[in-house]
């Protein structure tokens, strides 16, 4: 068999000081302990609402491993060194929360800078948006499940719909591709269905705007092909990003609860079926979907790049991506740029109270996929041992 090309620790930990690798290795073996991870997020919470002095220590551990900086001008030192090793970044407002309509306009603003920046730099290929970053969360879910609105709300539907509008159309014109995430199953039909409008609206020439297809849930092979026979027969290519799924406790809870058939697969291995399934579903249709691999599983990746070898398809083809979240998988991203693939970091950026639901969110992700903590800390020690530190 093979070597496996993302065991090259030299490749995938090149950007980090010794000094770095030690604080990673220090932060996954406290990862790799759920219980100080919950009592850590919740302490920090509680130090942040009192205002106590905790930023630097933040700053310096968990913020430092999975964020870029607290604005998008100090991520950019970081964005070169990375696109130096062939690694494009996307920069993420990772702002969470917020709920009235003046914040979601000053998301939109901000999101609209972070398209312009990108296009004056090829080191930023894409820009992402969080559809409840920009509309209440109760407003998508009430639009997804068909109910009326009242007056007050179509006005506000309407709002939502021309900021999707005109982030998709500042993106396409900046020549910027512009990821939609996915988010909870309840709300996340009527962002399906805005979203495709905008693909028949902008992808005409080229893929501007890409929807997220959260391979946990069982329908979304279903669901790519109603959207294959769509772009068809209406001539717009789609733009998809692959990911497993970001909701899977709080979907399956939520279903129990109010007694409907889980939208989640059953288990991982059904999770990877369906994965792998939509993903070799769009590899055989590059001609009309545009794909991006979100993914820290290496098979999966693997599997992708069999594909792209099989088919004698150009690694460099701008019709397939793959990308990683900053902090994590640095074995996949540094060593598929590296044989010449198309690799991108999300890169999370914003003020540290505010990023800090991101970060718990990360921490407990991590501690919470099966193997995830102990192989980042098997390839740091891999490296520390290569260099001797």
């Amino acid at each position: 068999m093979a070597e496996n090309p993302f065991n090259n620790t030299e490749n995938a930990f090149s950007l980090k000081s010794d000094a770095e690798l030690r604080k990673s290795h220090f932060i996954f073996t406290m990862m790799g302990k759920p219980w100080l991870v919950n009592f850590g997020s919740k302490a920090t919470m509680a130090a942040l609402k009192l205002r106590l002095p905790v930023n630097k220590l933040i700053k310096n551990t968990i913020f430092e491993q999975f964020c870029g900086g607290t604005t998008d001008e100090e991520c950019m030192p970081l964005v070169g060194k990375m696109y130096e090793k062939g690694v494009s970044s996307i920069l993420d407002y990772s702002v969470e929360g917020k709920e009235d309509e003046a914040d979601f306009d000053n998301v939109v603003g901000k999101k609209l800078t972070l398209i312009h920046g990108a296009s004056e730099h090829n080191a930023l290929p894409f820009e992402v948006v969080k559809p409840t970053g920009i509309g209440r969360f109760e407003l998508w879910q009430k639009v997804s499940s068909k109910e009326r609105l009242t007056e007050d709300e179509q006005l506000e539907w309407g709002r939502i719909y021309n900021r999707v509008d005109l982030l998709c159309k500042t993106a396409a014109d900046s020549d910027i591709a512009l990821l939609f995430d996915g988010e909870e199953s309840w709300m996340q039909d009527a962002a399906d269905e805005l979203i495709q409008e905008m693909m028949s609206k902008y992808n005409k020439e080229q893929a501007y705007v890409y929807n997220t297809i959260q391979c946990y849930r069982h329908d979304r092979l279903e669901y790519v092909k109603k959207l294959y026979k769509d772009a068809t027969e209406n001539d717009y290519l789609i733009g998809a990003k692959i990911v497993r799924g970001a909701y899977m406790e709080k979907e399956r809870e939520r279903a129990e609860k109010m007694r409907y058939p889980s939208p989640i697969c059953k288990n991982k291995q059904a999770t990877d079926d369906m994965f792998n399934a939509v993903m070799h579903f769009i590899l055989d249709r590059l001609d009309r979907i545009k794909l991006c691999i979100g993914t820290h599983n290496e098979e999966s990746t693997l599997a992708a790049m069999q594909v792209l070898k099989e088919r004698d398809i150009d690694p460099k083809t701008p019709d397939v991506w793959f990308g990683q979240l900053y902090g994590m998988s640095d074995n996949l991203t540094f060593n598929l740029a590296a044989l010449g693939h198309n690799t991108f970091k999300i890169l999370p950026f914003g003020p540290i109270k505010d990023v800090m639901p991101y970060l718990i969110r990360r921490a407990q992700e991590n501690t919470s996929v099966a193997g995830q903590v102990g192989r980042e800390l098997a390839l740091i020690k891999q490296e520390m041992k290569r260099r001797g530190i």
